[in-house]
């Protein structure tokens, strides 16, 4: 079975996980987790600011409005798959005695947000209201 549909299958049945490797010091499965928690407040701090630009901001044009807030909530559910993903990954090195996983997608993520900030600076600098 590839790696991925393996992580996968994971996502929905962590208890498979038992069945892998070594159990690591649970220290570090504690620490795993409360990385995974910090990237679930990421993604719903994302999906909560989405709606705030789409509730709180009704007077900007409407293709503007929507684009900040589609953004924004896009990288909410994208870094909440992730947190998933990124979990059972890190479980399985550790339980397997490899190295931990390298990813992108922090890198993705900041550019990610860091656009949606830029646009908003404009937006708030040159006052785009709607019709």
């Amino acid at each position: 079975m590839s790696e991925r549909i393996r992580n996968l299958r994971l996502w929905f049945a962590p208890q498979g996980i038992h069945d892998e490797g070594d159990t690591p010091d649970y220290r570090f499965s504690l620490a795993n987790e409360r990385t995974f928690l910090a990237w679930i407040r990421t993604a719903l701090a994302l999906v909560g600011g989405g709606f705030a630009v789409d509730q709180f901001l009704p007077g900007l044009a409407w293709g503007v409005r929507a684009g900040l807030a589609l953004a924004l909530l896009v990288a909410g559910v994208l870094c909440a798959l992730r947190a998933v993903n990124h979990w059972v990954r890190c479980e399985r090195a550790m339980r397997l005695g490899k190295d931990l996983p390298v990813s992108r997608f922090p890198t993705l993520i900041s550019l990610g947000v860091a656009t949606v900030a830029v646009a908003m600076v404009v937006v708030v600098l040159f006052d785009w209201e709607g019709p």
